[in-house]
């Protein structure tokens, strides 16, 4: 369901893929992040990267009566704290997405579909 805003100057509407684009370009700019994955782990158990016109099979946006819920797939680099990058995604989409859409964020779930090493 798109977000709907109405003021003086008329009507503005908002679709859930643009949120998930304005997630993606948010991920991707987060130490420790490789990409974002499909929510749909392949037969053999690797995850699969999606470039920046699939991230809405990766970032999947709700809206109800509380707010937006965002669930987020990533794939992780080798290496690094999973707790810390996890929690510093959270509270980057959370404040980029309230300051950016004006709308109240209820949920922002980060799955970890696999790690990747770098090199």
């Amino acid at each position: 369901m798109p977000i709907k805003k109405e003021n003086d100057f008329g009507k503005v509407t908002i679709s859930e893929d643009a949120i998930a684009q304005l997630c993606g370009a948010v991920v991707s700019e987060c130490y420790g992040v490789v990409g974002v994955a499909s929510q749909q782990v392949l037969r053999d158990g690797i995850a699969q990267l999606l470039n920046k016109e699939n991230y809405s099979k990766g970032i999947v946006v709700k809206t109800n009566d509380e707010g937006i819920s965002i669930d987020v797939y990533v794939i992780l680099a080798y290496g690094i704290r999973v707790s810390e990058v996890v929690n510093e995604l959270q509270n980057r989409l959370y404040y980029e997405l309230e300051k950016t859409l004006r709308q109240d964020i209820h949920q922002v779930n980060v799955f970890v579909q696999g790690v990747k090493k770098i090199s």
